[in-house]
């Protein structure tokens, strides 16, 4: 119902882009964020359908490479699953002399995966065990902070193989950036980010990467995002939130992760939702944003992207859930809906 509601506006707004642009090809390039691939994918395709003389052109290489190629100046767009720091803002506008704008797309999450020979059981990790592991201190399954949170398994006293990922990619970042908010130590050091200097493990460059590592690996953990878990039928464990509740990362858990933060939103969207306080929510879950630069050179770029943002924050969500992401709560479409206008 909630889509029906602003399906009108987005229809008034492509018809205008689209009378603009009627005329030629139009091409507009972005880069960024590997995690929400698989819905841009999906939404560059569908809009292309609706608008056959527009194309917009994505290489998924990471929210580092996003954020990097869009203060080149050498795409149109960027991507990320971190929103700029303020250094990076201020580099941006040194450049260009105007600002960049972060607009929240969907939402998805972070999951542990395990390989226990003789545990077939869904295990519970605490944000102190998960901490604690890749901080290289807990070193056996079968340590107490594990143990304790998964009472009727048998865990083996057996060594913890730790997986991460080798490439600098988002999905680390919102990882990192949990581990950061759980751990005061981790926050010292190595920090949160697309790429750190982890403290122990192997490391697997992509999903297929630490899944395969995983697999192959005895007694091994490791991180994925949700949508290749769910895709490629990976068992994952579920954590325990901030309000003590045990949490299976779906759909509603996700977006419970946003609740808490979606009346409150910023203006500039740049927040993070990790470890939220909501009693369901999944506490390792993200918000992911496009990086819209607030000037464009090229009106009908500007206004093609304009309709394009506004589609992909309403009709474009009916897509969300059948990719494993969770749509975006309607409080935040309504304010992005008005802040599509500071695009000049």
């Amino acid at each position: 119902m909630r889509m029906k509601r602003f399906a009108g506006v987005a229809l008034v707004v492509l018809a205008a882009a689209g009378a603009i642009w009627a005329q030629g090809t139009l091409q507009i390039t972005g880069e960024g964020a590997t995690f929400p691939y698989p819905i841009y994918s999906k939404w560059f395709d569908e809009y292309h359908k609706k608008f056959s003389n527009l194309e917009i052109n994505y290489q998924s290489q990471g929210s580092g490479a996003g954020i990097k190629a869009v203060t080149d100046g050498t795409v149109d767009f960027g991507a990320s699953d971190g929103p700029m720091n303020d250094d990076q803002l201020k580099a941006y506008s040194d450049k260009h002399g105007s600002g960049i704008l972060h607009f929240p797309t969907v939402l998805g999450a972070v999951v542990p995966i395990y390989n226990i020979p003789g545990v077939n059981a869904a295990l519970t990790f605490t944000p102190e065990a998960l901490a604690g592991i890749y901080l290289g201190r807990i070193t056996k399954w079968s340590d107490p902070a594990i143990a304790s949170a998964n009472s009727g398994v048998k865990l083996p006293a057996t060594d913890i193989v730790v997986v991460h990922r080798s490439d600098g990619i988002s999905t680390s970042y919102i990882f990192t950036d949990y581990l950061a908010k759980v751990s005061p130590d981790w926050a010292t050091k190595p920090g949160k980010g697309a790429s750190i200097s982890w403290p122990v493990g192997l490391g697997g460059k992509g999903n297929e990467g630490v899944s395969g590592l995983v697999k192959q690996t005895p007694g091994s953990i490791g991180y994925v995002e949700l949508i290749y878990a769910v895709q490629t039928k990976i068992e994952y464990g579920s954590m325990k939130n901030a309000a003590g509740t045990v949490i299976k990362a779906d759909f509603a858990s996700v977006t419970a992760a946003a609740a808490g933060v979606a009346k409150t939103m910023p203006d500039d969207f740049r927040v993070s939702i990790t470890n939220s306080p909501g009693k369901n929510a999944y506490p390792i879950s993200s918000f992911t944003w496009l990086l819209i630069p607030a000037k464009f050179t090229d009106s009908h770029k500007r206004d093609a992207m304009k309709g394009f943002i506004k589609w992909a924050i309403t009709d474009g969500q009916s897509f969300a859930e059948n990719l494993s992401y969770a749509p975006l709560p309607k409080e935040v479409v309504a304010k992005e809906l008005k802040a599509i206008d500071k695009i000049q």
